[in-house]
Order: structure tokens, then sequence, then C-alpha cells
């Protein structure tokens, strides 16, 4: 019996991960110097062990790079304070920050300058939620949950504004969204949603695609926030879904009874790992001989490089 693999569309790398990456290789193809990188610059393992292969090293913060290095900051962005502490060092710095979690920082600045005190729906202790409270110290809260929407006491007179972590699952953002304007009417919301394009243009996708599925590979590593949300989106429709960043953990016992095997990948997820998973599926089960495309791409979209790539690089190519 022939069996079918879709392919969920769009998939993989976004414009923020592919302006990261492309930053890192430029500097290991031109620069000539040692690369350092502060976290994973994006959350995706086949990703940074491709990096370290060429050399580059990866640290946990600025302190564990030399003096003066060369040391380019993640994807997810940082605090005002890393960026200083690294300018003390005298290290020649280089931001990938996603432009998408920059429109977040400035948010974040502007409402408190306007004396808001600013609600973050986030998940604490990732990097970006990290970079975002550090905008602005005290006047920030993390609120990750329903739960702690509704135990959520402010400072009496004291006017909110809402923002969110990037690569959340769109209908958990709106559930605490929902909490939040039922017991603060007057809670100020952001001109345009927080979610970045890709986040919800993947998980809009694999929710189209999951009805025709008797189940779903997500390709993604488990700390990359938007490939769970992906995860979490694929299994909304009760198929079963499963989180993988190598091949081999998909299981035998995953493809039983399986006729339409639905695939998708996370927005920091690299082409040829889709091709990998693909490959594998078929050394586990034969009969999986069609993959067919659904659903349609996305318009291109590309970041600019940031001014001080060219300025250690020159102009670049």
């Amino acid at each position: 019996m022939e069996k079918t693999i879709l392919l969920c569309q769009p998939r993989g790398f976004c414009a923020g991960v592919e302006r990261a990456v492309q930053i890192i290789d430029e500097l290991v193809r031109r620069s000539g110097e040692t690369v350092y990188v502060r976290k994973e610059v994006v959350h995706n393992r086949v990703v940074v062990d491709e990096f370290k292969r060429r050399g580059v090293i990866f640290v946990d913060d600025v302190e564990d790079a030399p003096k003066s290095s060369l040391l380019v900051f993640s994807a997810h962005g940082i605090a005002p304070a890393v960026r200083e502490r690294a300018e003390a060092r005298d290290q020649r710095t280089i931001d990938a920050v996603c432009p998408l979690v920059v429109k977040v920082h400035r948010e974040v600045t502007r409402f408190v300058g306007e004396g808001y005190h600013v609600l973050l729906i986030g998940h604490a202790g990732h990097e970006e939620v990290d970079g975002t409270m550090g905008q602005a110290g005290g006047h920030v809260t993390l609120i990750q949950n329903e739960a702690e929407a509704e135990a959520y006491q402010p400072t009496a007179g004291q006017p909110l504004a809402l923002v969110s972590q990037t690569t959340l699952a769109v209908s958990e953002v709106q559930h605490v969204i929902d909490v939040l304007q039922r017991r603060f009417p007057g809670i100020h919301l952001p001109a345009k949603s927080d979610i970045c394009y890709a986040t919800e243009n993947r998980q809009a996708a694999v929710r189209a695609m999951a009805p025709d599925c008797d189940a779903i590979l997500v390709i993604g590593s488990n700390n990359s926030s938007n490939s769970r949300s992906l995860r979490d989106a694929a299994g909304d429709g009760g198929r079963p879904a499963y989180l993988i960043d190598d091949p081999a953990m998909i299981q035998p016992a995953w493809l039983a009874g399986v006729t339409t095997l639905g695939v998708t990948a996370g927005a920091s997820t690299p082409e040829t790992l889709v091709a990998d998973v693909i490959e594998r599926v078929r050394q586990l089960d034969p009969h999986f001989v069609t993959v067919q495309p659904v659903g349609t791409g996305e318009p291109a979209m590309t970041f600019r490089p940031p001014r001080e790539l060219a300025a250690i690089l020159g102009p670049l190519e």
C-alpha cells in the first residue's frame, strides 16, 4: 500500500533566522578571526553543531569570551546591560537580534516612557524574555499563563500595557490576553500583534494540514519556543504530533497504521534536516513513496544585515 508524506508549506527558516545564520557565516568565511557567539545564535542543534565544526565558539556570557574578541549576540536579543558589559571589555560586537524582537524592545521602552507598567506574556528563562525584560528593569512583569494573569495585582492607579514573546502559540497568547482584558479593560496593546509572522504562518499552515494526517512530525529542537508551539498547534486537532531534532528520534511505532504523515519544521530548522527526516521515514517504512507539498509559501522577506558587519568585513557580497 502506497503511503504519503504531506510536506507543510510554509516551514523552516524565517527571515530573522536566515539573517542571523548569514551574519555568522560571513564572519567565519571572511573575518580571519575566531568568532564567539553569546548563547545559541538560533535554537537549533544542527545549526549550532555545524558552526562549532567550523570553529565558532559559543559562550554563556560576554565574560566567557576574551577581551577585544569578535562577539555576536544571538537572534533572541539582549538586555542593554549585556551590551554595556561587552563594551567595557572592548569586545567588537555584532547584534544578530531579529528585527521583530527589536520591535518588542522598542514597544517596552516607549510604554515605560509613557508611564505604563508593562506585562510581558512569555516563558521564564527564554533568552528573548530575558532580553525584553532587561529593557526596562523593574517596570516589566512576566505573565506566563492564564493563572498568572488571573493572579496579577497591579499597583493602584498604574496604567498597564501588554507585549508578548514573538515565538509563542497564537492561541496561548490570546487566552492570556482575554483574561487580562477582562480584568483590566483599559490595558494598552501594541498596534500589531507581537507574534512573529513566521510563527503565525507555520502554525496556521499545520492546523490546515492536520485533518488530512494520521500523525505529524514537527522538526525542531526542544529548546526552540516556536518549534514547541508548532508541535502544540499540530496536535490541536487530536492527531499525534512529535517534536524531533534528529531523524534518529523517529520511533517505528509512530508510523504504525499511518498512511498519511505530515511533516513541518520550526522557524530555526534548516531544509537539509527536513530532507534527512523524509529519508529516515522511508528507511523505516518504504511504503512512504509520495511526498506532496501542501499549503502555500509565504511572501519573501529579508532583513538587512547590521551596519557593524560591514564595518568589520567591508562591503558585503
